[in-house]
């Protein structure tokens, strides 16, 4: 049975243990996850944060910022080395919250835009499946899913598609790596959101952030939703779908996803009108 989350980027950017009142509005809204972006983990009383969820009946998903320091395919053996130790942070803490998944663009660094030689793009390729193999052996000593996500191509140069995506994890062929998919991205790269969904299929397929076509609220845009509730249903999908929007976004992060107004009329009626479509969809 799938069910619904929404992401802390929805109201604050970064999320910290000053936030943690959001596990409440988000639980009296009658969300099931609440996804926690982890932009500092040493921001985040990790303790207090599994005290409340239990307490408010909330489960909790993890979800990776991936600023230019964390990019495990550059050319510099300490950002790389930063990157997976990031990683590695983030499926641990993941382990300890209870979260199936950790997701994210793991593979590169959001807003790492250019047009570069073949022989740069394998030499990239290359050190991101290194250090994605071993994230994915920590993620198997954690039993947590790390998740690849697809960005759009003025987020990413490296992985655009659900193609794409499977690509890079048959060619790793670890079962502790597999994709997640945000139907934002998705709407500008992919020709059809349900054919990418069956291409990638229940075996692979470890998360969904179901986001609007202007990344506002879902249902008031032209993201084919039924199409892809036919498809997750077809291929027996049940994990989450959540809402990844923002808010409240940091200097840093409104420059990397291109956020420069108002996404709806609050973020709180973002959140509610949103998890009235879901549960009227599926």
């Amino acid at each position: 049975m799938i069910q619904f989350g929404v992401s802390t980027f929805v109201w604050v950017s970064p999320f910290t243990t000053s936030s943690f009142d959001l596990l409440y509005k988000v639980a009296d809204m009658g969300y099931d996850i609440i996804e926690v972006a982890v932009e500092d983990k040493d921001l985040i009383d990790w303790v207090r944060l599994k005290q409340l969820a239990r307490e408010t009946g909330l489960k909790i998903t993890l979800s990776g910022a991936f600023g230019p320091n964390r990019d495990i395919s550059s050319d510099d053996a300490a950002i790389r080395k930063n990157g997976l130790t990031y990683i590695a942070d983030c499926l641990r803490l993941a382990e300890t919250m209870e979260s199936p998944i950790f997701t994210g663009p793991v593979y590169s660094a959001v807003g790492k835009t250019r047009l570069v030689s073949a022989e740069r793009k394998q030499a990239e390729r290359a050190w991101c499946l290194e250090n994605l193999h071993e994230a994915a052996e920590v993620a198997r000593t954690c039993g947590v899913i790390l998740g690849l996500e697809p960005l759009n191509r003025f987020e990413t140069d490296m992985v655009n598609t659900a193609e794409q995506a499977l690509s890079l994890v048959r060619e790793l062929g670890h079962p502790f790596l597999k994709i997640s998919l945000d139907t934002f991205h998705n709407n500008i790269e992919e020709k059809s959101i349900p054919a990418a969904i069956r291409a990638v299929g229940k075996d692979l397929l470890c998360h969904v952030q179901g986001n609007e076509s202007d990344r506002g609220t879902p249902g008031t845009g032209n993201v084919d939703w039924p199409g892809i509730k036919t498809a997750l249903t077809d291929i027996g999908y049940e994990g989450a779908v959540v809402i990844e929007t923002f808010g409240a976004p940091s200097a840093e992060l409104a420059k990397a996803a291109s956020i420069w107004r108002p996404l709806a009329a609050s973020p709180d009626e973002l959140a509610r009108e949103g998890l009235d479509f879901y549960k009227s969809l599926f």
